[in-house]
């Protein structure tokens, strides 16, 4: 497969018209409210040096440092806005006394697309999305809602990020059947040490036409190198905000993830690159993945993440990375990957679909 050189090879978002780079800048560390965020003017840097390279897909979310991720890109943005694509999510809550500040709820979503367009500085978002699913709203609240700010002009496309497959399926379907905004991106977790997504949301996602973002792409960092075995018994309880205090929690540092580490870097070091290009480049070989999300907090960072796009890897090597981090599918899966096809088709080999050849 041909990987993308540059930012500038732009690829279709989704089912939609919509072009984004191959490669999309988080905004998670815009901001000062977590240890690890940037202040503005770093974020101005960073910001700048990847649309000067010709990036043109932003992602932000409305609770990132308590919006002042908008915000520093409504300023950013000042002069770009029209060659960008900027998507901010809803969801999370901003008012732990309101118990309609958060969830999925057309309540929710749409104070939350005003205070986004404040803060956003603009008079339209182009991709919007769910942040998480609430398992309390009914789709056909959330779709028409979506439906609506489409229609008003406030948004141009709508997209779902960390939700059951089956219920993404049943809101493609419910809004094609009547004519309402189709989602064309699905925002999820993926990367070499977490492909979950593999069993059902990644195949979903082709089959709907929407276009797959992978957040934490690099797995909370580990996969650039960053931690070692000793880091398995970090104490947690001692800074819960950290990072490496994040990847214990949710699971990313464990002494699988830590072998798939060292595989990343030793074909990295083959190639003669780093561990990062190589990890974000795996990402970009399945020819669902839009665009993965990065998060530099330091301009070196960014450099680094960007030289993912251009790396070269051969099949070998990527059978290697697609071993070491293999995952059970599961039922029904392994089941039909299985001899059953024999029991269903005889010895009659699938035909070949046109656009499959």
């Amino acid at each position: 497969m041909n990987l993308p050189r540059s930012l500038t090879s732009y690829r279709f978002l989704g089912r939609s018209g919509a072009r984004v780079s191959p490669i999309a800048l988080g905004t998670m560390t815009f901001g000062r409210k977590y240890n690890w965020g940037v202040d503005i003017d770093d974020a101005r840097l960073i910001f700048d040096t990847y649309v000067d390279r010709g990036g043109n897909f932003i992602d932000t979310a409305n609770t990132y440092s308590d919006g002042a991720s908008e915000v520093f890109i409504g300023k950013f943005a000042n002069g770009k806005r029209p060659r960008l694509v900027i998507a901010s999510k809803y969801s999370m809550t901003t008012a732990a006394d309101d118990p309609n500040a958060g969830g999925n709820h057309r309540k929710n979503m749409m104070r939350s697309v005003e205070e986004s367009l404040k803060r956003l500085n603009t008079d339209y978002i182009d991709l919007y999305y769910l942040h998480g699913w609430d398992d309390h709203t009914s789709v056909e609240e959330i779709m028409r809602g979506m439906d609506d700010l489409v229609r008003s002009g406030k948004v141009t496309y709508v997209a779902l990020s960390n939700t059951p497959a089956w219920q993404v399926a049943r809101m493609q379907t419910i809004s094609d059947l009547r004519g309402w905004a189709p989602l064309i991106a699905f925002e999820l977790q993926y990367s070499l040490v977490e492909r979950a997504a593999e069993r059902d949301m990644i195949p979903m996602a082709r089959e709907l036409g929407l276009g797959v973002i992978p957040w934490s792409p690099l797995g909370s960092g580990l996969l650039t190198g960053k931690y070692s075995r000793a880091d398995l018994n970090f104490d947690a309880t001692k800074d819960a905000s950290s990072r490496k205090a994040v990847a214990l929690t949710i699971g990313v540092l464990t002494e699988r993830s830590l072998n798939i580490a060292d595989a990343v870097r030793e074909i990295a070091k083959e190639v003669g690159k780093t561990p990062a290009q190589v990890a974000l480049a795996w990402t970009l070989l399945n020819p669902a993945v839009t665009a993965p999300i990065i998060g530099a907090r330091t301009i070196e960072q960014l450099e680094d993440n960007l030289g993912a796009l251009g790396v070269e890897l051969s099949d070998a090597q990527e059978a290697r990375l697609d071993e070491v981090s293999a995952i059970e599918l599961g039922y029904p899966h392994d089941l039909l990957a299985s001899s059953l096809q024999t029991m269903l088709l005889g010895q009659h080999p699938a035909p070949v679909r046109c656009d499959q050849r």
